[in-house]
């Protein structure tokens, strides 16, 4: 087979695909980003404006907006996932039969679809209806005439909730599994010598879980960053641009505006953050 040119015909069915959708649409996503195109106005694409969708974005103030609703979202994203990761990991750490269990359910927030994650919280946050606003009003009187979806301030923090609901548990399993391959004479060793559970945590378990939480960060980072199902069904963008992340005003652009040389350019730019956050996180991970 190494000699054989068949291997490369065995190869050329995948390839093909890859190349359809995958290559093929970056290819003509990139050709669109230096042309404008507005639909509404012409059936094909106008002529090439080099870097002006580019530029254009530098003085949308819908674009900065979007920047740092997304920067927000992220960073309350993956706090709480990490947070909700290590305190999943260190308590399933024992082996019992209820951990094994527990173990198992963890994966079943994540294994729900995005939009029903999304539609199920925005019923379930409805003003005076919804099980999750009474539990609300119930525990924070003070707070029983807030519309959670309808506020910016609340808007964005509960978009977050059904995120870090279903990463968290995932990356406590990511992180348990790093937690196991810790060998327990060290944690035996610092008992002995007196350590507090505390410290034992700070000077131990954290260090030698920090690439593990590298990786989970750079997974939600990048799964945040391109959100769209959870902002469509909770929010639409809303209230005003409050909840409109740079995935979502990429779509309203698109295909609301039908502006698709600008949108082209967008999608461009949020495609190299995500390549740019990736080579940062290898790089920390290398060191």
């Amino acid at each position: 087979m190494r000699k054989s040119n068949i291997k490369y015909a065995l190869l050329f069915p995948g390839l093909l695909v890859i190349f359809l959708t995958t290559i093929l649409p970056v290819i003509s996503v990139i050709n669109l980003s230096f042309r404008e195109w507005q639909i509404t106005r012409s059936a094909v694409p106008g002529p090439y404006t080099g870097l002006g969708n580019c530029l254009r974005a530098l003085s949308d103030k819908n674009f900065i907006n979007s920047v740092i609703v997304t920067l927000n979202y992220t960073i309350i994203i993956v706090f709480f996932s990490i947070i909700i990761g290590l305190f999943c990991a260190i308590t399933l750490q024992r082996d019992n039969r209820i951990a094994g269990i527990v173990k198992a359910v963890l994966i079943f927030p994540f294994a729900i679809s995005l939009t029903l994650r999304g539609y199920s919280f925005r019923f379930m946050l409805l003003a005076d209806q919804g099980i999750l606003d009474a539990v609300l009003d119930f525990f924070l009187p003070r707070f029983q005439d807030i519309v959670w979806l309808g506020r910016p301030g609340t808007a964005l923090f509960w978009l977050c909730v059904p995120v870090f609901w279903s990463w968290g548990p995932l990356s406590g399993l990511m992180l348990l599994g790093a937690l196991n391959n810790i060998p327990r004479s060290i944690f035996e060793a610092a008992r002995i010598d007196g350590a507090s559970p505390l410290r034992i945590f700070r000077r131990i378990t954290l260090p030698l879980l920090r690439p593990m939480i590298y990786v989970s960060a750079l997974l939600v980072t990048l799964f945040s960053i391109r959100m769209f199902d959870i902002v469509h069904t909770m929010s639409a963008g809303g209230p005003g641009r409050s909840t409109e992340t740079l995935n979502y005003l990429v779509y309203r652009v698109g295909f609301r505006v039908f502006d698709m040389g600008y949108a082209s350019a967008l999608s461009m730019i949020m495609t190299l953050v995500l390549i740019g956050m990736a080579y940062l996180y290898s790089r920390i991970l290398v060191k």
